[in-house]
């Protein structure tokens, strides 16, 4: 039988669009949430000028914030181990590629905080420090310690939105099941950080954006230089045509 020909007919996945309408939509809501003001109306939800009640609480410090950082940390080293053994060779190194978008995600937000003069909300006069509030995209600073724009707890759940683009065109239904889990992990622990008065919302919301933005564009440089895409996109297992081609 000809190994070539069995090749050719193997069924292929049409190469999906890249999310950049969900992107820049996001990047719309991003910046309208970020006029609306609702960032300090939120936090004053959990704090007062005594602080934060939740800041050290255990659901909220112990659990969702140390707890959620051995959690990423975990699953990264989990996901490691599989790029490592899982797989054929060129699905490990997919997997690898990955895995590296997903430690260029927890780096980036980071980074980003060194450059950042906003202040967390516990830092705001109005709930017991001395910064002022203003907007985080105002660079003259409010007063306070800054360094807390964008989320960086945030991103231990959002770096794995990485997961979601490996499989969703060779596994959509795993693909989907990372995707809500991430976001669901990502918004609880920037909801124990608003409690926290560790983080606004839009702090959360922009982490996610980044490391969605992080992955679109990943996944755009490859398929632009076409690595990997031949192995993905067949779905389907090269030994059993060769099992074939030798009868």
């Amino acid at each position: 039988m000809n190994t070539a020909a069995l090749g050719a007919a193997a069924p292929t996945l049409p190469a999906r669009p890249l999310h950049w309408r969900h992107l820049c939509g996001g990047l719309l809501l991003l910046l309208a949430w970020d006029a609306s003001g609702w960032d300090l109306t939120l936090a004053r939800h959990f704090g007062s000028l005594r602080g934060f009640a939740a800041r050290d609480s255990w659901w909220a410090s112990t659990l969702l914030h140390d707890g959620g950082r051995l959690l990423g940390w975990a699953l990264l080293a989990l996901l490691a181990l599989a790029a490592l053994r899982e797989g054929d060779a060129a699905r490990r190194v997919e997997r690898w590629r990955w895995l590296v978008v997903t430690v260029l995600c927890l780096l980036l937000v980071p980074a980003l905080k060194t450059l950042s003069h906003t202040s967390c909300p516990w830092s705001l006069a109005e709930f017991g420090g001395v910064a002022r509030y203003v907007s985080h995209w105002q660079w003259g600073g409010d007063d306070g310690p800054g360094h807390c724009f964008p989320s960086g707890h945030a991103v231990t759940a959002f770096a794995f939105l990485t997961q979601y683009f490996q499989w969703r065109r060779t596994d959509p239904a795993r693909a989907r099941g990372w995707l809500a889990a991430v976001l669901g992990a990502g918004l609880l622990f920037g909801l124990a950080q608003l409690a926290r008065g560790a983080h606004f919302p839009s702090h959360t919301l922009w982490s996610a954006w980044l490391c969605w933005a992080c992955c679109a564009a990943a996944a755009a440089l490859r398929a632009a230089t076409g690595a990997g895409d031949r192995h993905a996109a067949r779905g389907v297992d090269a030994q059993p045509v060769e099992r074939l081609s030798q009868r």
